[in-house]
């Protein structure tokens, strides 16, 4: 299993992906495609039980306001997002990969992120924690449910926004299936650095756990809400350029 492990490894890698994926979650996933790829078990059976998974992981960061619960509850996060890995892993190992699969793992992925920044504060309000002003507020305090509200429309508005402006009609490009799984070439200025390190912010299952063992989780939600304001911001920014011209 080990040989057909490094196998699917070498020929499903992504090209620029997160040093978390490439060091830590594929190698993992990669044994998970080596145990199911000579089953009948499907790419998008897998990202329905990466779904499931990650909804047990949001309910326990409720039901859970401490310490040891945010570790358990993030441990089942990882669970589940291995098994993000797994179903485009398998796809391409066993030439499956399609548009319509990549666009059902993405409208997944979007629940999860809506969904995290929602149980994310909904923990905090039970638990209390760091406010965006940087004092302590209690548990119970209904701001952070406010910042629930505000972190679940933008989030969510930033993800709208992708799909926005991928989209042919507006990028102007046919999107190939094989493009779905690279990510765009970076340049090496500092501008394209700052946005690495920005994408690397907002990929949270590479630095999640950190935040849970320090139990900071309170912290990365602001971290979360901002980058994806700034997101938002900088997109539509670009959008009334190019649509509210006369």
């Amino acid at each position: 299993m080990l040989t057909t492990a490094a196998r699917v490894y070498r020929e499903t890698r992504k090209k620029h992906d997160q040093l978390f994926n490439v060091y830590a979650m594929r190698p993992i996933a990669a044994g998970v495609v080596a145990l199911v790829y000579r089953t009948r078990v499907t790419p998008n059976q897998i990202t329905i039980g990466s779904l499931l998974v990650f909804l047990v992981s949001a309910a326990a960061l409720v039901a859970l306001p401490t310490w040891r619960g945010g570790l358990a509850a993030v441990a089942i996060l990882y669970a589940s997002y291995c098994l993000d890995c797994v179903d485009g892993m398998l796809a391409r190992f066993k030439k499956l990969a399609s548009k319509g699969g990549h666009l059902f793992d993405f409208f997944c992925d979007e629940l999860k992120a809506v969904l995290l920044v929602g149980t994310l504060a909904v923990r905090s309000w039970r638990m209390g924690g760091l406010g965006f002003d940087g004092q302590k507020w209690g548990a119970g305090d209904v701001r952070f449910l406010l910042a629930g509200i505000a972190g679940v429309a933008i989030v969510a508005s930033a993800l709208s926004l992708t799909n926005f402006v991928r989209s042919p009609e507006v990028s102007g490009k046919e999107t190939t299936v094989e493009a779905h799984y690279e990510n765009v070439e970076q340049k090496r200025s500092i501008g394209a650095l700052v946005a690495t390190f920005l994408r690397f912010l907002n990929h949270y299952p590479s630095h999640l756990w950190i935040w849970a063992i320090a139990g900071y989780m309170d912290a990365y939600l602001w971290i979360w809400m901002a980058l994806n304001a700034l997101y938002l911001a900088r997109g539509w920014l670009g959008l009334l350029l190019r649509f509210g011209r006369s």
